[in-house]
Formats: structure tokens, sequence, C-alpha cells
């Protein structure tokens, strides 16, 4: 006959609570320790799987994201950015934007920092609940032309509905004809 203990372990890994078979030995001397009831028992170990499974899906939504590399905020170096970056970044920092459904257009000369805080934005962005996706102009104007001669156009839109935040680099590096153009603003709305 199995123990207590076993009969956990054995429903948390059926229920796939990493965190319930991880945790529960530290858990279970730390509430005899600390006289802990029940109650409590529970709250802490539902607690550390709640926390868990939280950074799992931050993890999966940077993944799935598809940024090309990580980058983050506090490596931009901000002297070396152009006035107006320095002047605004600490609103956008915010993601304001986003939750105002505000779109956000970074230009300037190659190498001035637009695709590193694009990415920082982005990355801060899932970590903060949002649906992103990064992608490059060319390989999206591709995905839509595509979508348009296989007659699937709208679905292409309805998949970029889901999204909170759409990133397109390398705007400036693909030639676009009127037709691209257009359907690349219409399925980026």
């Amino acid at each position: 006959m199995k123990s207590e203990k076993e009969t956990i372990y054995d429903y948390a890994a059926e229920l796939k609570l990493l965190a319930f078979k991880e945790e529960l030995e530290c858990t279970l001397s730390l509430a005899a320790e600390e006289n802990w009831n029940h109650l409590q028992f529970l709250t802490e170990l539902l607690g550390k799987e709640s926390a868990r499974r939280r950074e799992c899906r931050r993890r999966s939504r940077i993944r799935s994201a598809g940024f090309p590399q990580m980058k983050y905020l506090h490596e931009l170096v901000m002297e070396d950015m152009p006035k107006e970056a320095q002047v605004i970044l600490p609103e956008l920092e915010t993601l304001d934007f986003i939750r105002q459904g505000r779109n956000l257009v970074l230009y300037g000369n190659p190498g001035t920092g637009k695709t590193h805080i694009a990415t920082a934005l982005g990355i801060k962005a899932c970590q903060q609940d949002f649906t992103v996706l990064f992608t490059s102009v060319p390989v999206l104007l591709t995905q839509i032309r595509e979508a348009k001669s296989a007659k699937t156009l709208r679905t292409l839109q309805l998949r970029f509905e889901k999204y909170d935040l759409v990133i397109c680099d390398e705007f400036g590096y693909v030639s676009c004809d009127k037709e691209g153009g257009e359907l690349l603003l219409t399925t980026c709305r």
C-alpha cells in the first residue's frame, strides 16, 4: 500500500502539478517548523505552482514570438541613442501604447537601436502577459502574398488579431509595390 506522500506525488504527476512534486518535502518541513494549518500549507504550495506556471507561460510567449535575439531595455546605452529615443523611451517602457491600441513606428538610420528597442519592448510585453509576434517585413509580405494566392488572406488577418503587439522589422529594407503596401497595411491593422 502506498504512503500518503507517494499518493500525493502520483496525483501531482497525473494533474501535472510539477511544483507540488518538486516542493512538497520542503514545504512540509517548513509547515512543520512554523506550525502551519492546512490552509497555510495549501496556500504556500499552490502559490509555488502558480508562480511556476506563470514563468512557464512567459518563457513560452517569448519563444513563440520569434525574436531573432534576446535584447533587453537595460542593455541600451542611452548616451549612444538619438535624443528623440532617449526622450520617448521612458514612456514606451510603460507599454501603454499597447493597452491603448496605438501603433508605434521606430525609424532612423541603420545602427541606431530600432531593432534593439523593438525587441526589448516585445520581450517586456511578453513578460507582462501580452501576446507578441516578431517578424520582418519581407517575410510578412511573402506570407501575405502566399495567403492571397491561396485565398486564405482572411485567415492570416484573423491570426494577426490574436496578437497584442506585432513587431515588423526591416521596414526600410524592402521595396514594396502599391498592392504589397496595401496588403501589408490591411493585414496588420
